[in-house]
């Protein structure tokens, strides 16, 4: 079973940012699309980022411009830089596989498994 280790999350003032971190040990990270997800109290989690393996970025209308998806795959690591952070953003985060490039999409996530997240809290 595959683990995922995100950090990073935290309390922040709006238009404050946040560096998010997701390891993923044990697996050829190199092959894999990854993505964020996010999960907001009361609604679904949504994808919002995501960086192909060949390092093609996407993200959701609501974070266009102000996130930015990275990896590192020496450290099998994907991040998610946030600037300019809105009450709107406040949701656990998790990283997860992506398949294909689409936001929002039908896609299932790559693994079947998920981490414990990192809470990313928004306010004054």
């Amino acid at each position: 079973q595959v683990q995922l280790v995100e950090s990073g999350g935290g309390l922040v003032q709006p238009g404050g940012s946040l560096r998010l971190s997701c390891v993923v040990p044990g697996i050829i990270f190199i092959t894999y699309g990854m993505g964020w997800y996010r999960q907001a109290p009361g609604k679904r989690r949504e994808l919002v980022a995501l960086i192909t393996s060949g390092g093609t970025t996407n993200y959701a209308d609501a974070v266009q411009g102000r996130f930015t998806i990275s990896r590192d795959n020496a450290k099998n690591t994907v991040y998610l830089q946030m600037n300019s952070l809105k009450p709107e953003d406040t949701a656990v985060y998790y990283c997860n596989g992506v398949r294909g490039t689409s936001i929002p999409t039908t896609n299932l996530p790559t693994f079947s498994s998920w981490g414990q997240g990192t809470q990313v809290t928004v306010s004054s």
